[in-house]
């Protein structure tokens, strides 16, 4: 409450209401004034006392704003004795309190800023100046943390999908003849296990790759009966397991986890997929349509010119014993990544690139590395990413045309739109975008600059974001907000400073004031926050 005189007890003329300046008392609220949604409203009370308001003066009261590079005056209120014959509010000389609100527009530099009434009594075409009174200092806008430097809202990278270990598989096979789990000699000297050997000889030498276990896997080709199969794929494995020391050739290699599958379905229906037999598709079609291994059997036989190539072409490949290396390949590190971005992204694929631009702090660097991914690759997720960047930097037109050539029309890129509209002031047409996108992240930082502060905390509830933490602050739960806030960014210590002033504990505030003013933003508006006026 700002209790300030305005005028004098027992006055006999108007120009006594001028003079004396002890009696009247006004009080505003709130005080410090509070900026809420680019807007100050208070609501002020001034309480004349008896004998006070002379029964034919008029009284002209004007609040103005006052603020380091200017003011804003409001329209006056109009005050009027008993006795006067006008439009305007009467006050009475027995004394009366009258309330009013008022009403500002904010503009940059209100913050630190002081509100104050000017009055002039009016009587018989005469004027006299009351004094200047203050009624209230400065405007309280840590809401507009939300926003701070221009950046409000916040659009995320598109993920990459680099892999830092990549799951490999080296392995051969040996095939049966009809109805025998023989292995043949000549199986054992065969392209596919030579390849295999050459394999395991290789991820020995390779540094990058790790064996992690082997298989020997068998089956049966899916004709002749189900049961039989499943007997014939058994003794397959059984063989092949035998036949893995003579494979190896002495290699120090674990030995294998031995598996018989059965019947060959799967491997049947890839291998007629890939084959140009003229009705592949009617036996695809066959096999999505029966699940019983013997009416699977039946219908593929009843066509009996497509069967005839199937004994020919794809059975035969089905009667094996797979040898199988389970490998893991180490992919380049975050530091070499790094490395090879300086001096040879070449190399680097289109999920390498996208890795190495997240990795990279500098945004002229990682503005580079996405324009790279998008002439080398055309990636479309590079071109969402640079418009991120042009937002980071602040070019709102540069990010506008990347976005605009992102081919994915998904929600991250109604989100983009929406951040976009929001950062040029038009709240409605960011709602709208963020409601699209099913963004309420995005939608909680809109509340927030229309004054929906609880709306605001509700939606951000567990995100442990800033946001969260502002939102409490803004609807008084200085816990919840300090419990929020997980970063030890300049912008998190800077509202843990304001937490600190509002609990009255100025140590922290100083300290937390300390490490945020590694922001020079953040200093500058430390010096003059009104959150901080007590502690000054």
């Amino acid at each position: 409450m700002a209790i300030v005189a305005i005028a004098a007890v027992g006055c006999a003329s108007p120009e006594k209401m001028a003079e004396m300046a002890e009696s009247v008392t006004v009080t505003c609220d709130p005080s410090p004034l509070e900026v809420v949604a680019g807007k100050i409203d208070a609501t002020v009370s001034v309480t004349y006392p008896a004998d006070y308001f002379h029964k034919k003066a008029i009284l002209e009261v004007t609040p103005v704003i006052v603020f380091d590079g200017g003011e804003a005056a409001m329209t006056p209120f109009m005050y009027q004795g008993e006795k006067v014959k006008d439009n305007y509010t009467v006050v009475s000389s027995d004394g009366q309190t009258v309330t009013e609100k008022v009403h500002f527009d904010y503009v940059e530099g209100m913050e630190a800023c002081h509100l104050e009434l000017r009055g002039v009594v009016i009587y018989k075409a005469r004027t006299w100046d009351l004094p200047i009174k203050k009624v209230a200092d400065g405007a309280n806008t840590t809401y507009m943390l939300v926003g701070l430097g221009g950046k409000a809202g916040h659009v995320a990278y598109k993920a990459d999908n680099y892999q830092e270990v990549i799951p490999q598989t080296a392995e051969g096979q040996i095939l049966y003849t009809i109805n025998s789990a023989d292995v043949r000699r000549k199986e054992l000297k065969s392209e596919s296990i030579k390849d295999f050997q050459a394999a395991l000889d290789e991820i020995k030498a390779n540094e990058r790759k790790t064996l992690k276990g082997t298989e020997v896997v068998a089956y049966a080709s899916p004709d002749g009966g189900e049961s039989l199969n499943a007997k014939l794929s058994d003794k397959r494995s059984k063989s092949g397991a035998k036949a893995w020391s003579k494979v190896i050739g002495g290699r120090e290699v674990a030995d294998p986890e031995v598996k018989s599958v059965g019947q060959d379905w799967e491997g049947f229906q890839e291998l007629v997929a890939k084959s140009d037999i003229e009705d592949k598709d009617l036996i695809i079609r066959v096999l999505s349509m029966y699940s019983d291994p013997a009416v699977r059997e039946s219908e593929i036989k009843n066509m009996s010119e497509v069967y005839t190539v199937l004994k020919k072409e794809v059975l035969p490949e089905l009667r094996r014993a797979r040898f199988i290396a389970n490998v893991e390949y180490q992919n380049y590190t975050a530091e070499e990544l790094l490395k090879l971005v300086d001096e040879n992204s070449d190399v680097l694929d289109e999920e390498a690139l996208l890795r190495s631009a997240s990795l990279v702090k500098d945004l002229d660097a990682k503005e580079a590395i996405y324009k790279k991914a998008v002439d080398k690759y055309n990636s479309d997720r590079a071109q969402f990413n640079l418009g991120v960047v042009y937002l980071e930097k602040g070019n709102l037109g540069k990010a506008e045309k990347a976005f605009a050539k992102v081919e994915t029309k998904d929600a991250d890129l109604k989100t983009a739109e929406g951040v976009i509209a929001l950062r040029n002031g038009d709240l409605a047409a960011a709602q709208k975008a963020f409601a699209a996108a099913g963004d309420t992240e995005n939608q909680a930082v809109v509340d927030i600059l229309n004054g929906n502060y609880a709306k605001a905390a509700a939606a951000l509830k567990g995100t442990n974001s800033f946001n969260e933490a502002l939102a409490d602050v803004l609807t008084g739960n200085l816990s919840a907000a300090s419990a929020a806030l997980k970063c030890n960014c300049p912008k998190s210590e800077y509202l843990r400073a304001i937490i600190a002033a509002r609990q009255g504990n100025k140590a922290e505030v100083a300290a937390h004031l300390a490490k945020a003013s590694e922001c020079e933003a953040l200093k500058a508006r430390a010096e003059k926050d009104i959150e901080f006026a007590q502690c000054r």
